[in-house]
């Protein structure tokens, strides 16, 4: 059963102020993406993100728990946060953070979470993410 937050906050929307707050956060660990037909097949209590699509339900998971019972990827990510409390009508922080690290060639997923974005990189990408997304909240125009 899931448990609601009495008082839901609004996030940050003014474009500048977000920008120069995203503060980028490295959550311990490997995570990967993996999909299932229904539901019922994912403990809930192991993953990180779930999304029901067309084709099944995608689903972020630790990659020692996809490990553990033996599933399938090809995709080994680092998950940061950006520790911007952004709000859900706020427009051009995905764009943003999206093109600075598309520009270094770097591939990112974003999954906007009620209080932050959450961006997962491919591991070998982590470091220069990371400096890149700070970059980005100094202001800093020059390419990493």
């Amino acid at each position: 059963m899931f448990q609601f937050v009495s008082k839901m906050i609004s996030g940050e929307a003014h474009f500048s102020k977000l920008i120069r707050s995203v503060k980028p956060v490295l959550n311990n660990g490997e995570f990967v993406f993996c999909s299932f037909a229904e539901v019922g097949d994912i403990n809930l209590n192991e993953t990180v993100c779930f999304f029901r699509e067309k084709e099944g339900v995608s689903v972020i998971l630790p990659k020692k728990v996809a490990d553990e019972r033996q599933l399938k990827y090809s995709f080994i990510a680092s998950w940061i946060t950006l520790m911007v409390h952004s709000s859900l009508e706020a427009v051009g922080l995905t764009a943003a953070v999206s093109k600075a690290l598309a520009d270094e060639n770097i591939s990112c997923n974003v999954v906007a979470g009620y209080y932050h974005d959450h961006i997962f990189v491919a591991r070998k990408d982590t470091e220069r993410a990371i400096r890149i997304l700070e970059a980005v909240s100094n202001g800093s125009s020059r390419r990493l």
